[in-house]
């Protein structure tokens, strides 16, 4: 498809003021993987033992966004990007007495609502690169006390990308590639965890593995392609 594109684009300037337009719309699709920062508590356990959790496995998801962009100028836009994401990844919990392993899924159904500066180079012919930075907020809908790890409804974080912009006779399409870092500490302790539930039933067993972790912080990377 992007040699189709790239053929295509090859011919005379297509949408040749598109850049000054004020604003416009559209929307994105990719791939993403999650990922964990991970401080250990190192604290002991009341069977003796010191725990300690790794990401061991990462499971690619998918995501869907909407796109509003506003020029401030020439090669300079702002840009709202709330997408959605779901995906995977494995926490695998391990310790100082044996070789037993404990493994955590902890999968993450989440909107992100990140506020982006868009600075774009001189176009040449239907070709033209971009970087992006900015932050956001973030919002995980899978905050349930089912699951043996907790992570908190909100998150901030920020985000930087690079991308290129194909135009085509009737719209631009983008691939982008960018990072994001959550600076919060996601992790639901386990006495939070004990006042949140008020009363009702958690699982002893998962307690050892929630003192382990200290801190959790999100990063997600994500393959998108823009259409606009």
């Amino acid at each position: 498809m992007i040699l189709t594109i790239c053929i295509c684009c090859a011919s005379a300037q297509n949408l040749p003021n598109v850049e000054y337009k004020r604003l416009h719309f559209g929307f994105s699709l990719g791939l993403d993987i999650l990922d964990f920062g991970i401080k250990n508590s190192m604290a002991t356990a009341p069977n003796g033992c010191v725990y300690q959790a790794e990401v061991s496995s990462l499971m690619p998801g998918f995501n869907v966004g909407l796109i509003g962009d506003v020029r401030i100028c020439n090669y300079l836009n702002l840009r709202l990007v709330p997408t959605f994401y779901i995906a995977d990844r494995t926490l695998t919990f391990m310790n100082n007495k044996n070789d037993d392993l404990y493994k955590i899924d902890v999968r993450s159904t989440m909107i992100t609502v990140p506020v982006l500066l868009k600075y774009s180079a001189v176009r040449i012919n239907n070709y033209g690169i971009y970087v992006i930075a900015g932050g956001g907020v973030l919002f995980d809908f899978s905050h349930e006390q089912k699951n043996p790890l907790l992570l908190n409804y909100v998150d901030y974080f920020v985000e930087f990308g690079v991308g290129c912009t194909f135009y085509t006779k009737y719209f631009r399409l983008s691939p982008e590639l960018k990072f994001a870092l959550g600076f919060s500490n996601i992790h639901t302790n386990w006495e939070r965890r004990e006042a949140e539930v008020n009363g009702g039933y958690l699982d002893p067993d998962w307690k050892p593995y929630n003192d382990a972790l200290e801190k959790l912080t999100s990063r997600i990377f994500t393959l998108a392609i823009n259409f606009e």
